[in-house]
């Protein structure tokens, strides 16, 4: 996706580590005609797939996600990190390591808001080595749910989590793919 291609190149910076801050237009200061047009590429790569809801997991796929489920006209439904004094404990659950903060969590998802009469579009900000994803995949087959593919806002396709995700016979579509990235450089994406 040509446009956010241009936001990376424009506003990203490339740190250390492998990390891409995108803070100032997706996930902390949220550009919305850039999620916006993400959600409409999404409706239309996976518009003929059934799709029943949409999840992610908290917190920075949730602008987009909302946009893509307003385009599909379904609910959107979002796994915690964290349990709260209102929480369900009638909950699928699955631990995650989070790339970014390199910190274990395990996420959640009241029963209620997943079942197998659903079919789900999972869609993250990220897919680096996959955690977050498999996570959300075990908590999609564990509703009985089926899952209609996987929408990914900057896929960095030098790590393995795609490659691993595919491999599953999964549909992975990503809107930015980045073959690699070097601080004080910038980005190259893949063809």
């Amino acid at each position: 996706m040509q446009l956010l291609k241009e936001m990376i190149n424009s506003y990203g910076e490339v740190c250390e580590g492998n990390v891409l801050k995108v803070g100032n237009f997706f996930n902390q200061q949220i550009d919305i005609t850039l999620m916006s047009e993400m959600g409409k590429e999404f409706k239309k790569r996976f518009d003929n797939c059934g799709v029943t809801k949409v999840l992610t997991i908290e917190a920075s796929g949730i602008a987009f996600a909302c946009m893509t489920a307003q385009y599909f006209n379904v609910p959107m439904v979002f796994a915690k990190k964290s349990a709260s004094l209102n929480s369900d404990d009638d909950a699928y659950t699955a631990d995650i390591t989070s790339f970014t903060r390199g910190r274990k969590y395990t996420i959640t998802l009241p029963k209620a808001y997943l079942g197998p009469e659903d079919t789900v579009l999972i869609v993250d900000d990220f897919l680096a080595t996959g955690s977050a994803l498999f996570g959300l995949i075990d908590i999609v087959n564990a509703s009985g749910a089926k899952i209609a593919g996987i929408g990914i806002g900057i896929e960095k396709a030098f790590q393995d989590g795609g490659k691993k995700v595919r491999a599953m016979g999964i549909r992975v579509e990503s809107l930015a793919k980045i073959k690699s990235m070097t601080p004080g450089v910038g980005v190259e994406f893949c063809d």
